[in-house]
């Protein structure tokens, strides 16, 4: 038997049955710890603050961000929205004005074809000989209504990749003729 373990041994009996401490000693006994002793750490232990080291905490540090180019909507969005609906690609630019004169002529455009349509109907059933005059009148309101959807699209496109032009530009029209005018600030 090797030394130590047989030290260990007599140490372990001359303590009346109580270990020594030592994990792993083959023959040792370990003493159960008392319950006061096991409650009073676990009670330390767990009052206390937890430390938290600097890897743990969370960063604060954000990168800035421009809070006007979070929602901006792409140009090809822009257009298959206006193509789908004309104004809605302008809203979504924030030209609200144009993108209500559109929707507006969309609904003139549409009740205009709705009304030719039921006029051609009755004079269809009448035997009236203006039919090929109205059924000309409801095509022409057809082709101005395809034709704002497709405006509304190609506006809506433009105005989406002219989003990040300066506001300051300006078109006046002078005395001598027109003129542009840019305002440059100083840092």
């Amino acid at each position: 038997m090797f030394p130590l373990m047989h030290a260990m041994r007599r140490a372990v009996r001359r303590s009346g049955g109580q270990g020594v401490g030592v994990v792993g000693v083959v023959g040792a006994r370990h003493a159960a710890p008392r319950p006061c002793v096991a409650l009073a750490l676990a009670i330390l232990l767990s009052s206390s603050r937890p430390v938290r080291l600097s890897a743990q905490t969370p960063d604060t540090a954000r990168a800035p961000v421009a809070a006007d180019t979070t929602h901006r909507v792409g140009p090809m969005g822009a257009f298959w929205r206006s193509l789908l609906l004309p104004g809605w690609g302008q809203a979504q630019t924030g030209r609200l004005t144009a993108g209500a004169l559109f929707a507006s002529w969309e609904g003139v455009c549409a009740m205009m074809t709705f009304k030719a349509q039921s006029e051609t109907h009755y004079l269809k059933e009448s035997g009236s000989a203006n039919l090929r005059a109205k059924r000309q009148e409801v095509q022409d309101w057809v082709v101005l209504w395809a034709f704002n959807h497709l405006f509304a699209g190609a506006e809506a496109y433009v105005s989406a990749h002219l989003q990040d032009f300066p506001e300051d530009l300006k078109v006046r029209v002078f005395p001598g003729g027109v003129g542009v005018t840019v305002t440059l600030r100083r840092p």
